[in-house]
């Protein structure tokens, strides 16, 4: 049999555990909280304690009036598209646990956790308008480590996302500024005048000579993957080039001027897209109806860019500044009337049909209100919740101490160690990304009590069964240790599994219980690891636990099991009484094979017996039976 020879450092193991895991951890958030305190001026920065949601701390209610300045109509679609662009860009500015609904016709009411400064306000009432761009070029959406010397195409994917015409997310990077000052998106006032010149030189809306050093600086340095870059927010010039990326930030983008307004598109319908003999296909698409004025503007663009070469055939319809679809042009459209079409289902071709009716519309945001909100569940119901795991927290103590003695102070070490590294994520991640705690997600680190538990039950009992097997205890940690971190693992990937469902699948607070659920379940396996398992390797060295004191939990009468039929006639387990007289021969045969398998496991003064030792003692057990039952079979023959 092979022989696992790699060398175990337990002592190693605990230490960088308690340094990468804890002390590092912990460090860096002290350092954060004494140089970036969280404070009035700065709601962002570190604090010890974790950052709580609206349900338990309270926070900031932001009432948006939705107005027309054409007095047109709000639909009841415009205002669901209204939430999700203000969702995407709080949610894209780090806020996490915030609530956003629609009250009545024409009110969206945004409740954000702690307190809201001037520019998050500024940011969720910001207008959201669209605008149709020509596309200069199209890139990867991570820097560019070598900035291009030409501005080119990049990446068939990003070409491919482009011209499906489905969603995807980012952020535009130029605006004025007032002189002296840096533009929105990084440009100073002298890269301003010199996009505007290079604009009023440029042939037409596509000419790539507007793509100035600035911009292909910008677009080199946008990272896409960046969700800061994802948020929208509007504040991109219209007669100056915009470097953006696309809604999912598969792509980055450098477009040219606007050439058509989004108030010019009358209508936006999803359907099944006309063949050009005027039978239905079987292709989902978009169908576009434009004014007067937007179809002389879409005719002039699209005779342009029918004639150009990829990426410039494209045009790319902008809403919130990011890209939500940049189809090529197939042919010149003249009559006002376009489709686009690509790999659409019925609910994304609907998707992006709301998409252009919202942008179509002349609208912005009032802040009729802003107001400090209470915390609608309140820090007695924390204190409750915090209180039921105290009691589940007890009653795992007691239980662990009752079933293993002084070896269930290594699950209440491990149920701290835990605990610590759960506490000083959960602070590190409101701290970098605003995490905020609910309630239930006070639940889920209850409910993980149990769960982390369940690590050591296995692991411990594993231990038993080597023991009961006649080893000695380095050994059943070893062995014990190999079966049942199979089990463990198989278990926690279960519950993982069951965490990242509920997370994609649902929304609200059932989202704070999974996050917090799969958190605990990858602690639980690291501290399993590299500290239960490493602790209980330095256990099995000591001698109360190695001969088995009867107060260690790994005494001869803890492990003590009835018998178990090994085969062949042989049992291991304690002896049972001796068969009547008058029993059949084979039940006298059973309870022969029963006394002569167990075999003392520890010494008369009470050292638990080796192996070897063992097999000495079942040795002379079995010769002394032979003896003693060789005169009873005689007996019965005469």
């Amino acid at each position: 049999m092979a022989t696992d020879t790699r060398r175990s450092r337990p002592v190693r193991t605990i230490v960088l555990l308690t340094i990468l895991t804890i002390l590092l951890p912990f460090g860096a958030l002290l350092a954060g909280w004494q140089l970036d305190g969280k404070s009035s001026d700065n709601p962002d920065g570190a604090s010890l304690a974790p950052g709580l949601a609206l349900d338990l701390q309270g926070g900031t209610q932001v009432i948006l009036r939705a107005v027309t300045s054409d007095g047109s109509e709000v639909t009841p679609e415009a205002m669901e598209e209204a939430i999700g662009v203000i969702r995407q860009r709080v949610d894209a500015n780090g806020v996490t646990e915030a609530e956003i609904s629609s009250q009545g016709a024409r009110q969206i009411v945004v409740e954000i956790p702690g307190e809201v400064d001037d520019e998050t306000v500024a940011l969720i009432s910001k207008a959201a308008q669209m605008k149709f761009r020509p596309v200069l070029t199209i890139g990867n959406p991570t820097p560019t480590v070598q900035p291009s010397a030409s501005p080119s195409a990049s990446g068939d994917a990003a070409d491919d996302a482009g011209a499906e015409g489905e969603g995807a997310e980012g952020e535009g990077t130029e605006g004025d500024a007032a002189e002296g000052e840096e533009a929105p998106g990084g440009f100073t006032p002298d890269e301003i005048a010199e996009q505007e010149a290079a604009v009023e030189a440029a042939t037409d809306a596509s000419d790539l000579a507007q793509i100035t050093p600035s911009v292909q600086a910008a677009f080199d340095e946008l990272d896409c993957t960046n969700p800061e870059n994802l948020q929208g927010g509007g504040g991109d010039r219209p007669d100056l080039p915009l470097v953006t990326c696309d809604q999912t930030g598969v792509a980055k983008y450098v477009l040219g001027p606007v050439e058509v307004d989004g108030t010019d598109l009358s209508s936006a319908t999803s359907g099944l897209i006309p063949n050009a003999n005027g039978t239905v296909s079987n292709v989902w698409g978009v169908s576009l109806d434009l004014n007067s004025e937007g179809a002389r503007n879409f005719r002039e663009s699209t005779e342009r860019l029918f004639t150009l070469e990829q990426p410039r055939n494209q045009f790319a319809i902008v809403l919130d500044s990011l890209v939500v679809s940049a189809p090529s042009i197939n042919e010149p459209i003249t009559n006002g009337q376009a489709s686009i079409s690509g790999s659409f289902t019925q609910s994304t071709a609907a998707t992006l049909a709301n998409q252009l009716s919202f942008g179509s519309l002349p609208l912005t945001f009032e802040v009729e209100g802003q107001n400090q909100i209470s915390a609608t569940l309140g820090s007695e119901q924390l204190q409750r919740g915090l209180f039921a795991g105290l009691i589940g927290l007890a009653l795992v103590v007691v239980y662990s101490l009752f079933q293993y003695r002084t070896l269930g102070m290594l699950t209440v070490a491990s149920l701290v160690v835990a605990a610590a590294m759960t506490y000083v994520v959960i602070a590190l991640l409101s701290w970098g990304i605003g995490y905020r705690l609910s309630l239930p997600g006070v639940a889920g680190l209850i409910v993980a009590i149990g769960f982390t538990a369940d690590s050591f039950i296995v692991y411990f009992e594993r231990i038993r069964d080597e023991l009961r097997d006649g080893r000695s205890l380095r050994l059943a940690v070893q062995r014990g240790w190999t079966r049942a971190r199979r089990t463990i693992y198989a278990a926690k990937a279960v519950n993982l599994l069951s965490a990242v469902i509920l997370y994609f699948m649902t929304v609200g607070g059932v989202r704070g219980f999974a996050f917090t659920l799969g958190l605990t379940t990858i602690i639980d396996v690291m501290v399993v690891i590299w500290f239960t398992h490493p602790v209980m390797e330095l256990l099995a060295k000591v001698p109360f636990f190695r001969d088995g004191h009867k107060a260690s939990g790994l005494s001869a009468d803890r492990i003590e099991s009835p018998p178990r039929y090994r085969g062949a006639g042989r049992f291991s387990g304690p002896a049972t009484a001796d068969a009547p007289v008058d029993a059949p021969q084979d039940e006298r045969e059973l309870v022969t094979a029963q006394s002569v398998a167990p075999a003392p496991r520890v010494t008369e003064d009470g050292r638990r017996m080796t192996i070897a030792e063992r097999r000495a003692a079942e040795r002379k057990a079995a010769a002394g039976s032979a003896e003693t039952t060789q005169p009873a079979q005689n007996e019965e023959k005469r």
